[in-house]
């Protein structure tokens, strides 16, 4: 039977290894130690990064780190501050939370930062001609009467069908159309004398 069995499976009747005790061997550099520490702790602190982190691969990944850590700073484990266990805990819901933290501010970074990318020429000319149009749009629309500007506004802006606006308007559907028809009419004039 080799040292980390010896150290995994106690002897019939006695207790387990005491983890305080573990640690204080991994301190010393005892890998077999470190063995059965890290059987012990790989489930909890695995556990406990889960339920912060929810996914599985970085819940893995910081669980290693966790658990790397512990087998790095063993010696400064101490043993009046609180147990093994809730040492190597503290240690990985730290770990889970710089996680979090540190993808939040990665996902706000990149949105700063496409927030703060220059526009291409193209969207620029895109932008200006759309801004261009609008205000052409919205000067030929003040140019209809108010009962065209109302019936256009209703059926393309407000998303209603033509009976929609009859009801709306409490005028004939046929009343409508016409209304509608002319005022676009007169829009589409107003638009070609504006360019």
């Amino acid at each position: 039977m080799s040292a980390s069995e010896r150290l995994r499976r106690p002897a019939e009747g006695e207790p387990d290894c005491d983890l305080e005790e573990m640690l204080g061997r991994v301190a010393r550099g005892d890998q077999a130690a470190y063995e059965v520490v890290y059987d012990r702790l790989a489930g909890p602190v695995f556990g406990l990064i889960r339920t912060v982190l929810r996914d599985p691969a970085q819940s893995e990944e910081v669980a290693q780190e966790v658990l790397l850590e512990i087998w790095r700073s063993a010696e400064k484990f101490d043993r009046a501050r609180g147990s093994a266990m809730t040492w190597a805990m503290t240690i990985a819901h730290r770990r889970a939370v710089d996680r979090v933290r540190s993808a939040a501010a990665e996902a706000h970074r990149d949105q700063e930062s496409a927030a703060r990318m220059p526009l291409s020429t193209d969207e620029v000319a895109d932008q200006a001609v759309a801004s261009i149009e609008r205000e052409r749009v919205r000067h030929c629309l003040d140019a209809l009467t108010d009962i065209q500007r109302e019936s256009v506004l209703l059926a393309y802006y407000g998303g209603y069908t033509y009976p929609d606006v009859a009801r709306l308007l409490n005028v004939a559907v046929a009343t409508i159309k016409t209304r509608i028809r002319d005022g676009l009419l007169r829009m589409r004039d107003c638009m070609e004398v504006a360019s």
